[in-house]
């Protein structure tokens, strides 16, 4: 059984920072392209960043210059460090595992971490 662990949300400052772990466990590999994404209330998921297997990564440009994803594939776990956070910023952020292999495409959400930021 896939499980994917979201930590480190929080309430914190304008200005401040945080960062998100997710830790995978199941069939999830280091073969997986693992993201963040995240929803605000009202409004759709969004994608903040990817990072590859390969380590290639790729961010929402609302978040560019202020966050970055990073992958321990000895512990198969996902970081977003985030920084100079603002309130809209503020939603619940959710991991993401996806694989598209010969025996099918596979996709698992983790069940999201919440963020507040005060102004």
């Amino acid at each position: 059984q896939v499980q994917l662990v979201e930590s480190g949300g929080g309430l914190v400052q304008h200005g401040g920072s945080l960062r998100l772990s997710c830790a995978a466990s199941g069939s999830v590999s280091n073969a997986y392209t693992m993201g963040w994404y995240r929803q605000a209330p009202g409004k759709q998921r969004d994608l903040v960043a990817t990072i590859t297997s390969g380590g290639t990564t790729n961010y929402a440009d609302s978040v560019k210059g202020r966050s970055t994803i990073s992958r321990d594939n000895a512990k198969n776990t996902v970081y977003l460090q985030m920084n100079s956070l603002k309130p809209e910023d503020t939603a619940v952020y959710y991991c993401n595992a996806r694989r598209i292999a010969l025996t099918g495409r596979y996709n698992y959400w983790g069940q999201g971490t919440q963020v507040t930021v005060s102004s």
